[in-house]
């Protein structure tokens, strides 16, 4: 079958299995000697992955990022054009985890037809947080642990060397250089957080996408939402966070760039009515990044970003908060 209508029977398919039918089986996966001739079609859905891609693969893909700046990736719907680009792509990275909801069907069935990859596969589940209220699933913001995001740099390089073996030497040394980079972003966010005295050290948020960073660098960690932005926000919930931050005397909450900041103006509002007060400490990057072009429109940049914002803000310091 011809790439062509190849591409277009997936498209077709994929539109099926979006709508929830059967699975979708067509042709295989492109052969690495015509691969190696030619760049990469690429789908990644969230940006930090497409950025482990780029910094991986270089010039060698052509790639679309399915979730741009601002996007919540937990109520994603994927466009006419995005199933065009999913049916025309050699390989798809996904987050997994669940973090991509109802997309995680689709890639799935897509197995056979196009490569697809959950890059979350190979860390270890005993390194994974299991929130209760997940009931056995697993928290899927691994990205806020530097540590782990490593790891999944690895499963991408080893990846990009089993299709296309020809460029394997090319892979395996943008990944060597990129891991140094990780490693030292590592160490940064380490340190910046030990500039915030531990009795401080407690990040408010919209809703709990920082908990593997809290848990890697000594954070305790609250939001208003529970891990899915889908989740409903209560009285109740707003009422005891309140609380927790009038006893604890927070000195700072964050807004973030992709959820609605009425959420956690509702909840200083809560504080106020109890006659106390909390800065707005900044805005951080949760489920997706910043502009393209901007420094935190890369995945170093934005957690650069996060921790600059939250040492900040916690120590009453931050530029764009209140006092």
């Amino acid at each position: 079958m011809g790439r062509l209508t190849l591409r277009a029977v997936l498209a077709v398919c994929l539109l099926a299995a979006l709508a929830a039918c059967g699975p979708v089986h067509a042709g295989g996966a492109p052969d690495p000697e015509e691969i190696a001739a030619r760049e990469i079609n690429v789908v990644t859905t969230i940006a930090q992955i497409g950025d482990v891609v780029r910094n991986v693969a270089g010039d060698r893909v052509d790639l679309v990022e399915l979730m741009g700046p601002g996007i919540d990736p937990h109520l994603y719907r994927a466009s006419e054009g995005d199933v065009v680009s999913l049916a025309d792509a050699d390989i798809v990275f996904y987050n997994g985890l669940h973090l991509e909801a109802k997309m995680a069907d689709v890639f799935e069935k897509m197995q056979g037809s196009v490569t697809t990859v959950a890059v979350t596969d190979e860390i270890d589940r005993n390194e994974l947080l299991n929130p209760p209220e997940f009931e056995g699933a697993y928290d899927p913001h691994v990205w806020f642990d530097v540590s782990k995001w490593m790891s999944v740099t690895e499963v991408i390089r080893d990846s990009f060397v089993e299709i296309d073996p020809e460029h394997a030497q090319l892979y395996e040394d943008n990944a060597r250089a990129y891991l140094a980079e990780l490693e030292e972003l590592d160490r940064y966010v380490a340190e910046q957080a030990q500039r915030t005295p531990e009795e401080q050290r407690v990040l408010i948020t919209a809703h709990d996408a920082f908990n593997y960073f809290g848990n890697a660098y000594d954070f305790e960690v609250r939001g208003l939402q529970g891990i899915s932005t889908a989740s409903e926000t209560g009285t109740a919930d707003l009422s005891g966070l309140a609380d927790f931050i009038v006893e604890r005397e927070i000195p700072a909450i964050f807004v973030e760039t992709s959820v609605p900041q009425r959420f956690v103006e509702a909840l200083r509002e809560a504080v106020a009515a109890q006659g106390s007060e909390v800065s707005i400490g900044g805005s951080l990057y949760s489920d997706a990044m910043g502009d393209a072009g901007t420094p935190e429109g890369t995945y170093i940049g934005m957690v650069r970003h996060n921790i600059d914002t939250i040492v900040a803000g916690l120590s009453g310091r931050s530029e764009g908060g209140e006092s």
